[in-house]
């Protein structure tokens, strides 16, 4: 049986992902902390951070894990039909902190908010880094929609998105995944599955699967696609 291994101190490593634990669905470790380092080593080997406030740092890896080939991304007519229209404008990294405030906000069919100020501090830390980006949609001049993650490789791991009109986050999505195709990135990773991004043309992949893809699409020497296409 899997059991919680406890992170201290500098040491940045982490065990196997292969040891998550089966209840809860993922979780592989606790405790470490939440530097640009460490999370960077974190992603490379499938795992990223999840938890409370009040709660040590949980790591996790779920197995099946939700992704998105972007050449598999699937965009209904009623979609094209609202992109031809440029209601909504969409750009990358343009506000950082506004996209994940926004998504640390409470949401209705939820308690609280898993993106901390903690969170949100280390996230910034990445950004600034050049690891972690956002997408911005705007309409009016208003935030009206976004979403964040990291991207490492020719892989895109995304943390979370908001919306504040219909389809706002949607559109945000498939324009970032048509440009994450035209950079060479070939996996968007989505964690956990949602009607809403199986609605776009995400699957399931086993954890066994997504690791071997991240070795082979972010090795520790892998310039980043983001930061490479957007040159």
């Amino acid at each position: 049986m899997a059991q919680l291994t406890w992170l201290t101190g500098h040491d940045i490593t982490f065990p196997p992902a292969e040891r998550a634990m089966s209840e809860p669905n993922g979780l592989l470790a606790a405790g470490g902390d939440l530097s640009v380092a460490r999370l960077i080593n974190a992603y490379r080997h499938g795992i990223f951070p999840w938890y409370s406030p009040g709660q040590p740092i949980l790591w996790w890896c779920p197995d099946p894990r939700t992704v998105v080939r972007p050449a598999h991304l699937h965009v209904s007519r009623s979609m094209r039909k609202l992109i031809r229209q440029s209601r909504m404008q969409v750009t990358f990294d343009r506000d950082f902190a506004s996209v994940i405030r926004a998504c640390a906000e409470p949401r209705h069919y939820a308690d609280g908010t898993w993106i901390t100020a903690e969170m949100q501090a280390a996230y910034h830390e990445l950004h600034r880094a050049g690891v972690a980006h956002s997408v911005e949609v705007w309409q009016d001049d208003q935030l009206v929609g976004g979403l964040y993650g990291v991207a490492l490789g020719k892989v895109f791991f995304g943390e979370s998105m908001f919306s504040r009109t219909s389809n706002a986050s949607k559109l945000g999505f498939i324009v970032l995944v048509e440009q994450l195709q035209s950079w060479g990135v070939e996996l968007i990773d989505c964690q956990m599955p949602t009607d809403h991004l199986f609605s776009l043309g995400a699957e399931s992949m086993s954890r066994d699967a997504f690791l071997r893809s991240l070795v082979e699409l972010c090795p520790e020497d892998a310039s980043s696609a983001w930061q490479t296409g957007a040159l």
